[in-house]
């Protein structure tokens, strides 16, 4: 596919006008088809990053005086544009009760309007149960909306299940490489057209050069998605059982409070995890040791990255929010790269007998 290095075109006709910002040049349009299809909706559209997909979906589906239920545990981001942007359009939010769907329907008002889940939680990796939460959106006539960057298209199509809306921070594993910022929303064709209509007025549009990238990118997807499933699951099992290591959070062990579930739903159990250091480590140390992975923020790209959420993706969330997430100094994300199985483990091996 060449790169349309073009913000204008000429057209016929007031029902054919191609503009950059519109998501409807050659480049565009060839990506959302592609899309479409990896994602199993019936539509979808690109946007200029994974927060630009976020807000152009809750903007686009959400009026002022509405109510969103979200899952408890969402990435940061999403957080911090629930709890202090949101407000500003008069829209409100409150979170799933924890105790399970026999208490989710004391939690709906008459101003619910939306239920919104991550299919593996950022960065505490839990699994909900999105069987129920779709059966539960559909009981109380809400969109369900859910964010599948964690497990990628590969593991889970979450509109098979029954997800209204799905989206994707294209940065992370449909990119992959580590080269782009780009989000993704799919759905039916009616929330598209909502959502595209408010991304056109937001002006978050994806340029020519990006597309083209996430386009590449997807050519090798299934490949890359399997490759960091496989190397996960060694770290996880690595880590679970070393010293140093207090606890890890990945569906892929048996012990993962949603294994079951994960094992049932998930084509494989994706490239994230996380853990927590014992007390008496020093963190500082770890990552300092570490030759193959990169301290730096991000993931689903093909090189390893280590992260505290505490001053990255959860940096902007209050501490108490924080604490009760066990978002801590000591809980390190990891975003598992495509090095060498045994490296990559020995590596980490390495590094924890440091701290």
């Amino acid at each position: 596919m060449p790169v349309f290095q073009s913000a204008t075109f000429t057209f016929e006709g007031p029902e054919n006008v191609r503009y950059a910002r519109y998501n409807n040049t050659p480049n565009h349009e060839a990506l959302h088809e592609k899309l479409t299809s990896v994602l199993a909706t019936e539509a979808a559209l690109v946007t200029a990053s994974g927060m630009a997909a976020i807000s152009s979906a809750l903007l686009g589906l959400l009026e002022a005086g509405d109510h969103v239920l979200a899952q408890p545990g969402l990435y940061g981001g999403t957080l911090s544009f629930l709890g202090d942007l949101a407000p500003r359009f008069n829209i409100d939010h409150s979170f799933l009760p924890e105790e399970g769907p026999d208490a989710w329907a004391g939690a709906v008002r008459p101003d619910t309007r939306m239920l919104y889940v991550e299919s593996i939680t950022n960065p505490t990796m839990d699994v909900g149960d999105l069987e129920a939460m779709v059966a539960f959106a559909e009981a109380h006539d809400l969109v369900a909306v859910i964010d599948n960057t964690f497990a990628s298209p590969i593991n889970l199509r979450p509109a098979e299940l029954g997800f209204d809306v799905v989206l994707h921070s294209a940065t992370k594993y449909l990119g992959g490489h580590s080269d782009l910022v780009a989000g993704v929303v799919g759905g039916t064709e009616d929330a598209l057209a909502s959502i595209g209509a408010t991304a056109k007025l937001l002006g978050g549009t994806l340029d020519a050069h990006a597309c083209f990238l996430l386009h590449r990118s997807l050519k090798t997807l299934a490949a890359r998605v399997r490759a960091h499933n496989r190397n996960a699951q060694a770290l996880a099992e690595a880590l679970d059982a070393h010293d140093a290591v207090a606890a890890v959070r990945y569906p892929g062990l048996p012990d993962h409070p949603a294994h079951e579930r994960a094992d049932r739903l998930f084509d494989g159990f994706g490239g994230m995890l996380s853990f927590d250091l014992e007390a008496d480590a020093d963190v500082d140390a770890f990552l300092e040791a570490l030759t193959l992975p990169v301290v730096a923020p991000s993931l689903g790209g093909v090189e390893t990255l280590v992260s505290q959420p505490l001053y990255t993706s959860h940096a902007s969330v209050d501490p108490e929010t924080r604490e009760a997430l066990g978002i801590t100094a000591r809980f390190i994300r990891v975003s598992v790269g495509l090095e060498g199985t045994d490296d990559l483990v020995a590596d980490v091996t390495q590094a924890l007998a440091v701290a």
